[in-house]
């Protein structure tokens, strides 16, 4: 049974480390690496099953699969240690790979996996199928409440303050390479989409801040050839105000897969 490695432990790593706990991953966990070592190390000593904190290297030298839940500033590098390894690597922080496309075809080149989960949104599936024929537009609009945007750089950059914020605003409206820029810790579900459909620089994305919603709501919209297609998500947030629950459940599904001989879906 091949080990994994967690990198990062917020609440996306901290709730695959407790499905691995309770048996529902079914892996082992070769270690956690964290640049939080003290509240790491507190969270890890309550597991019932013992995992140890090792450094990044260790970390990779020890598991087979290495799943990042750090946080885009970590990928690049991270991803360039892992397939030196040659280890596979899973990446929740999506939009972090749209500035460094080297990184698909490093993995390529060393013949190790870039896995990609599909995170708080839905519909990837049928994206990448209507992808194989002509596809006319992919639109994503994101609407959130106005706590999970707080200190986005697209709105420190602007000098956007949503403090008092009455009514719904809409934000930014563009191709999702620059949706990222702006709104990292928010729309990497826009560079899942675009990488799965017709590319960051095609893929229009809005995302709106909306005083009294409870949910991280997305619409994704794609015509073609084959037809239509629309997918509604409303995302509980989990104790992370800017990642709803469906993205760690996603992770923990995408790992159950990395390792199962029978798949689901395209």
């Amino acid at each position: 049974m091949p080990s994994i490695g967690i990198v990062g432990c917020g609440s996306i790593g901290r709730s695959l480390l407790r499905a691995a706990d309770s048996g529902k991953i079914g892996v082992p966990v070769a270690g956690v690496s964290s640049r939080t070592e003290a509240a790491a190390r507190e969270f890890l000593a309550k597991l019932e099953t013992p995992v140890p904190f090792l450094e990044r290297s260790e970390l990779i030298d020890r598991a087979d699969l290495i799943i990042e839940t750090a946080g885009g500033h970590v990928v690049p590098d991270l991803a360039r240690e892992t397939f030196a390894a040659g280890k596979d690597l899973m990446v929740i922080s999506i939009g972090a790979l749209l500035d460094h496309m080297d990184l698909f075809d490093l993995a390529r080149e060393k013949h190790c996996r870039l896995l990609l989960p599909s995170g708080a949104i839905a519909g990837l599936d049928a994206v990448k199928g209507a992808c194989s024929g002509r596809v006319d537009f992919v639109r994503l609009t994101s609407r959130k409440p106005v706590r999970a945007l707080q200190g986005a750089p697209f709105l420190v950059k602007n000098g956007i303050s949503l403090e008092g914020l009455q009514e719904e605003r809409l934000l930014y409206s563009g191709p999702a390479r620059e949706a990222v820029k702006g709104f990292p810790d928010n729309l990497n579900v826009s560079a899942a989409l675009s990488l799965a459909g017709i590319g960051p620089d095609k893929t229009q994305v809005s995302i709106s801040a909306v005083p009294g919603l409870e949910r991280n709501c997305h619409d994704i919209d794609v015509e073609g050839e084959f037809g239509l297609l629309h997918v509604h998500i409303e995302n509980i947030p989990s104790e992370n105000p800017k990642t709803g629950r469906l993205t760690a459940l996603s992770m923990i599904r995408a790992v159950q897969d990395a390792v199962d001989y029978v798949r689901v879906g395209t």
